[in-house]
Formats: C-alpha cells, sequence, structure tokens
C-alpha cells in the first residue's frame, strides 16, 4: 500500500447499514454504500471482526474464525461484497483475531472437558505466578487469571475472562493460524489487521526464544505470500516505543504494516497543547527501518484513546482538554470519547485534524463516521460509548436501518450530534465537514510526494506542523495549525502553486488562520 493513494476505512458491520431490516448492520448494507465511498475516495475498507462470536465484546470473542455472524450475512454476501468493492477500485482488510477466542469456541470447551490436545491450545495454571502482568481492563477484571470450575485449573485472559488467550507458540494454534489466513485469501481478502501482536509473540517466544518470538509473524507473512498475494497486507496491532517497529517489520520479512500508537499517543498531546512539534520530535524517533510508508496513522478508532505511552503529567493535559468529565475516562489511561465531541463539534477544528492526519506521509485510516461528525453515547458502557450506529439522513432511524423500531442500537435523534442534524445526506454539498474531507482526500490522492518520507521545517510558529515532501516535480509543504488563533508566516515561501488550502492567506506575508492548512508546491 502506498501511503499517498490508500485511504483505509473502518468499518463496524453491525452499526453501519442494515439492508435487510432486521436491525442489524450487514455485508449486503456495506455493498449499498459503496458507491458513497467511492465518492469519498477511499481505496480499502477495514472490517471489524464479523465472525460468528459470543456477543460480550463486538466481535472479538470469536467462536468460529471461519464462519460468518448470520446476522451479518453468508459466504455469499462477503463474496459479493468482494466483488462489487473491487469493481470499484476498493479491496477489504479483515480482522485475524488469534490471540485468544471466545469461551464458546469449541477448543476451549474440548478441553473444559478434559481433552488434552485442546487444552494446550491455551494457557493454564495451577498457581498463577505472583509477576503476572495487570489486566488490560481494570477494574472491569481485577486478574489476567480466572479460576475454571470444569478443567478445575486457572487459565490466562489478557483482555476479558470470557476470551481465553491461546498459546500462540502450540503448532496446533499456528496451524489454525494459517488456515484461516488462507480461508480468508482465497475468499478475496487483500489481507489482515492482526489482533495484539505482542502477546502473540511472547507466547512464541516462551515456546522458541528464536528472534524473541517474531519468527512467528515471518509464519504468518509465508501463509499469506502462499496464497499468490504479490504486496501482503498484515498490519499489526503493537502498542509499543517507537525504537522496537523495525523488529515487528524487518522489511519484507515480518509484518507490512504497523499501527502507529506512539505516534497517536503524541499527535493528541500535540493537538490538546497546540504544540506542532511534539509530532515533529516523534516523527523523529522511529530509525532507518521503519519506513513512514509502513506506519498507519488514525485520529480515533473502535476502542479507548489510550494514552499509556505519555507520562502522567502529559497524559492529564489530554484528558483535561478533550475529556474533563470523569465519565468521559476510561480504564485509568485513556478516553472514550469520539473525535466530533472532543472538539465540541467545530468543523474548521475537525477538519485541521483530518488534514494534519493526511499531512503525515503515513497509510491513514478514518473511521466510519468521522467525516460527517458522528458523535459518541456516553450512556454505554466502556468503549461502546463510541460504538454507534452511523447516520446517513433526517428521517427515522437516521438510515442505519429502514425498520428503526428493530435496531438493536438506536441512533439519537437530537442533539448536537442527533441524526437530525449530523448525517451524510445533509452533508453531501459544501460547506461540510464531508465535502472539505473529501477535498483533502482527491487533492492527496493527486500528490506522488506524500508517498515519500517528509522532513521537519524548524522556521515556522510553534502550533504550526511544516513537513517537507521531496518533489519531482516539486517539493511539498504540508502546514496545519493546530491552534484557533492566526500565525504569519515567513514572508519568503517560494511557492509555486497551491495544491490545497483552507484559511490560508497568501499575498504579503503569508497568514494561517485559527485550524488553517494547506498544501503548496514550491519553487526549486
Amino acid at each position: 500500500m502506498q501511503p499517498h493513494a490508500n485511504v483505509i476505512y473502518q468499518i463496524d458491520p453491525y452499526l453501519f447499514r442494515d439492508s435487510e431490516g432486521h436491525g442489524w448492520g450487514t455485508l449486503d448494507g456495506i455493498v449499498e454504500k459503496l458507491d458513497y465511498l467511492q465518492w469519498l475516495g477511499v481505496s480499502h475498507i477495514w472490517l471489524l471482526p464479523f465472525y460468528r462470536n459470543g456477543g460480550r465484546d463486538g466481535g472479538y470473542d470469536v467462536v468460529d474464525h471461519c464462519a460468518i455472524d448470520p446476522r451479518l450475512g453468508d459466504e455469499a454476501a462477503f463474496a459479493r461484497l468482494v466483488a462489487a468493492a473491487r469493481e470499484r477500485g476498493i479491496e477489504i482488510i479483515v480482522e485475524l483475531v488469534m490471540q485468544h477466542t471466545s469461551e464458546l469456541h469449541p477448543w476451549f470447551q474440548a478441553a473444559r472437558a478434559g481433552d488434552p490436545a485442546a487444552a494446550d491450545c491455551y494457557i493454564w495454571s495451577n498457581d498463577p505466578p505472583a509477576d503476572s502482568p495487570a489486566p488490560m481492563f481494570p477494574p472491569i477484571e481485577t486478574s489476567v487469571w480466572t479460576w475454571d470450575g470444569y478443567a478445575r485449573r486457572y487459565y490466562r485472559h489478557r483482555f476479558y475472562a470470557h476470551e481465553p488467550d491461546l498459546e500462540s507458540g502450540q503448532r496446533a494454534v499456528r496451524e489454525e493460524t494459517a488456515r484461516v489466513i488462507r480461508y480468508w485469501i482465497k475468499r478475496g481478502a487483500c489481507g489482515f489487521r492482526v489482533d495484539a501482536v505482542p502477546y502473540m509473540i511472547e507466547r512464541a517466544c516462551a515456546a522458541d526464544p528464536r528472534d524473541q518470538g517474531l519468527w512467528l509473524l515471518e509464519e504468518m507473512r509465508q501463509a499469506v505470500v502462499v496464497e499468490g498475494c504479490q504486496a501482503p497486507v498484515l498490519i499489526g496491532e503493537a502498542d509499543v516505543k517507537a525504537d522496537e517497529y523495525h523488529t515487528y517489520l524487518s522489511g519484507d520479512r515480518r509484518l507490512s504494516h504497523l499501527l502507529d500508537f506512539h505516534l497517536n499517543n503524541h499527535l493528541f498531546l500535540a493537538l490538546a497543547r497546540a504544540d506542532a512539534g511534539e509530532i515533529m520530535r516523534t516523527l523523529g524517533e522511529y530509525g532507518p527501518h521503519a519506513d513512514t510508508a509502513q506506519r498507519i496513522a488514525w485520529l480515533r478508532n473502535n476502542d479507548e484513546l489510550d494514552l499509556e505511552q505519555l507520562s502522567a503529567e502529559e497524559r492529564e493535559a489530554v484528558l483535561d482538554r478533550f475529556a474533563p468529565e470523569p465519565d468521559m475516562r476510561l480504564y485509568g489511561r485513556g478516553l472514550r470519547r469520539r473525535l466530533a465531541p472532543m472538539f465540541d463539534g467545530n468543523v474548521d477544528a475537525l477538519a485541521m485534524a483530518h488534514a494534519l492526519l493526511l499531512s503525515l506521509g503515513q497509510v491513514p485510516v478514518l473511521r466510519y463516521g468521522d467525516e460527517i461528525g458522528l458523535g459518541d453515547d456516553l450512556g454505554l458502557p466502556e468503549r461502546v460509548a463510541v460504538r454507534v450506529p452511523m447516520q446517513w439522513h433526517d428521517g427515522p432511524g437516521a438510515g442505519f436501518s429502514d425498520r428503526p423500531e428493530r435496531a438493536w442500537r438506536q441512533p439519537r435523534a437530537e442533539g448536537a450530534y442527533g441524526y437530525r442534524r449530523i448525517n451524510v445526506a445533509a452533508q453531501m454539498q459544501e460547506p461540510s465537514l464531508l465535502t472539505r474531507v473529501r477535498e483533502l482526500l482527491r487533492v492527496r490522492r493527486e500528490l506522488p510526494q506524500f508517498s515519500r518520507a517528509p522532513r521537519s521545517e524548524q522556521n515556522f510558529p510553534g502550533s504550526v506542523l511544516a513537513l517537507r515532501f521531496p518533489g519531482p516535480p516539486h517539493d511539498l509543504l504540508a502546514l496545519v495549525n493546530l491552534s484557533s488563533k492566526p500565525v504569519s508566516l515567513e514572508a519568503g515561501l517560494e511557492i509555486a502553486s497551491t495544491a490545497l488550502s483552507r484559511r490560508f492567506q497568501q499575498g504579503g506575508t503569508p497568514r494561517l488562520n485559527g485550524y488553517g492548512y494547506a498544501w503548496l508546491l514550491l519553487r526549486p
């Protein structure tokens, strides 16, 4: 994936569009909206889990990795989605959730019943070690170990107790992982977002310490290549420090991309403080073997905004700015709000945030609904607050379902983010956040400079991100003002032409108004 030509659009299939009128989103519902995604400028769809599951973790508590949840559709529906997407130049990325299963998975049920081969696929202890890691979701879970009354011993779960950890180093688990990879590649997926990579590596290392367990990623990549993928997509979820990225990527041997949690933490610190230097400093921390084009950037995702890579003081600065109320915060480390409410619905600020995302030179991910300023629902528990139905129009049910009375999760009609005000139909014409995001995506596709690694430009006000991407034919200067206050720029900018600008004034002393941005082509 080349960063200037690709925009990944993340969809929760349960919440995007119900094509059947039974109240749940469906795969055919996504097919209905492909024209919209093509119009927006999407090149890849990242489907959150659509597999048979236990219904307790948004699809991540998988019961069968090769079966589609019948509420969403069937194999024929997936084939229709792949074919219709490819007709529009869009590829499908799916989830590879092999660090854990649901407790309802046949393997775990067999392990409970005394099957030793099935039991070997999970992690057990008669006496959990005192130095066990902290649970991922405090205080929902107080330990990573839970006593199982059937097996008469403890099983480990880094996430929820209903999601027992797989023993990733075990041959049977690795063979199943390869089978799942081959299954979805054969059905048209172009690649995978790989869940919880560091925890899988930890167990692989315990089984075979060679390369600190990173050999597991080479096995996974080989499974993709064997199915004929010329440019395999393996996107790793690994919340690690920047200086560790190269070990997960290792050229073309392991993962193809990493979700850039390190940058995401510091990006929101920069936004909270209106300090673009925070981003430019962070971009210099990756070293020569974690290319810009292999890192994936986003604003918000399907979970909490996890700020663990910041210091306590830095984390508090972000929380004070974007989550001032206690019920907006989560797990003692982050916040559970969608992007639009974080910026109080300010369209200029939201457009600036998208311009920032698209000015980094990395592969960008848009979360469904962020392009229109979709809100959240803090009345829902934990991370579910950001998982609300897509709002297509201002009619009953927001167009999520044609039988809105059946909708499993009702979109809100009123309020600042209700569908009476915020919806796709209302924003298809200028001026709107949607048309500004679409303009950013359209212009970005036409600028090959974004496929090259940038360098930071220092002689700009502190609130202005200034990244220079080399030509030919011209160097590109990306400018984004993170502040609501206007700033004056250098009068000596050698501008050949303006590729895109909003709230940017040229002539005399150039000026970026509050939340302004510009992509400028420079004279040699």
